[in-house]
Formats: structure tokens, C-alpha cells, sequence
């Protein structure tokens, strides 16, 4: 396993960095620059290689994941997870569009282990074996970012992202669209760096959220 990270204490809530397809740990690290104080910074690696980078889960069409792939990275993400962050540390995901999909499934398939996830540039995934019900987030606080020019996550997939999240799932969720194609604008990190900062202050020290 490879990661990268900012902070190295452990008695804070842990922030992890989940990379787009193709992609790796180095690139996403970056954006811990400009989020606020008070967590540790994570970027790790997707386990699997793939065209120069690397990839969450193998994909059966772009934004939907095999099952069986999901799930396998899902419990090697667990068990990475276990090392770092003992029973009652705080955990947020953070994730651009692959990385998202991946956050997306973790919290769904696991919503007390997670403080809060943001979702930015990409969908949930839908059909994959994992449960969309409704209230399956119920209170889990989430950030929403897409943009209205993304010609890389299909359309109906974000949408159906963007309307689930905002009224069937229960999570407490801050939504940002802004103009632009597939890629994180200043302006969204901006509005992350503030939900991370609120988040983290209603997570820090609380068994709510936090793994158990």
C-alpha cells in the first residue's frame, strides 16, 4: 500500500484522499494544501493498476462497477482502514470522480463507520450489489460538488447521484454545482475546506460517526 499524507497525529480524525481513475495517491495529496487544520491528510493508492495509474474497482461501463471487484477493494480498503484508525477516530472520505464512486460505496455499505464523504465530480454506485434505500445515510454529513459540463461521468448517473443524495439517502447534505467541466474548481475547494472545517468540529472527540 502506498500513501501519502499531511499531519502525522494520530489522536486526530483522519481525512482520506480518494484519487480519480488512472490516477494515484500523489496527485490528490495536493489538495490537503488547501484544507483546513485540525485532521490528518491521507492519500492512498486504488490497489489496482491500470493504464499508467490506478483504478478503485474494474468497471463494466464508465461509473458502474463490477460487484465483485467493489467489494474486494472495499474489504482491502477495511482492513487498511483498521490499522490506522482504532475504534472512535473520526473518519471522512474524500473523493474525485472514481475515488467518489469508491467513498460513495464504502458509506453505503458501512454509514456509522464514517464521519462525513464528499462526493465531487462523480456518482454513487448504483447497481452494484450495495443498498440505495431510502434513509440508508440518515444524518451522515456529505458534500455534493458536480459541475454542469462534466462530459466524463454520464449524465443520467450524476443526476441520479445528485437526486438521491439531496432526497431519498437522509444524509445532511451541502450541494455545489458550478459551471466548468470535469475537474475541481477553487471555488469547490473552497466550499470544501469549509465543510470539512464544520464537520470535523461536530466529529472531533464524538463517538458519533466514528468507527467502532
Amino acid at each position: 500500500m502506498c500513501a501519502h499524507g499531511k499531519g502525522d497525529d494520530q489522536a486526530l480524525p483522519l481525512v482520506v484522499l480518494l484519487h480519480g481513475r488512472g490516477s494515484n495517491e500523489s496527485e490528490i495529496v495536493r489538495l490537503a494544501d488547501h484544507l483546513p487544520d485540525g485532521a490528518q491528510y491521507v492519500a492512498l493508492r486504488a490497489p489496482i493498476a491500470e493504464n499508467g495509474g490506478f483504478a478503485w474497482f474494474a468497471n463494466r461501463g464508465i461509473g458502474r462497477p463490477v460487484a465483485e471487484s467493489l467489494r474486494s477493494t472495499m474489504d482491502w480498503f477495511r482492513a487498511w482502514l483498521a490499522e490506522v484508525a482504532p475504534p472512535g477516530r473520526p473518519v471522512l472520505l474524500v473523493g474525485f470522480s472514481g475515488g467518489a464512486a469508491f467513498a460513495g460505496g464504502l458509506v453505503l455499505d458501512d454509514r456509522p463507520a464514517y464521519a462525513g464523504a464528499a462526493v465531487l465530480n462523480g456518482t454513487l454506485p448504483f447497481e452494484a450489489g450495495l443498498p440505495v434505500d431510502d434513509g440508508r445515510l440518515a444524518g451522515l454529513p456529505v458534500f455534493l460538488a458536480h459541475s454542469d459540463e462534466d462530459q466524463v461521468i454520464p449524465r443520467d448517473l450524476l443526476d441520479r447521484t445528485w437526486d438521491y443524495l439531496l432526497t431519498q439517502s437522509g444524509a445532511h447534505v451541502l450541494a455545489h454545482r458550478v459551471t466548468g467541466g470535469h475537474q475541481v474548481t477553487p471555488e469547490t475547494v473552497g466550499e470544501l475546506a469549509g465543510w470539512i472545517s464544520r464537520t470535523l468540529s461536530l466529529a472531533g472527540g464524538a463517538s458519533s460517526g466514528a468507527r467502532r
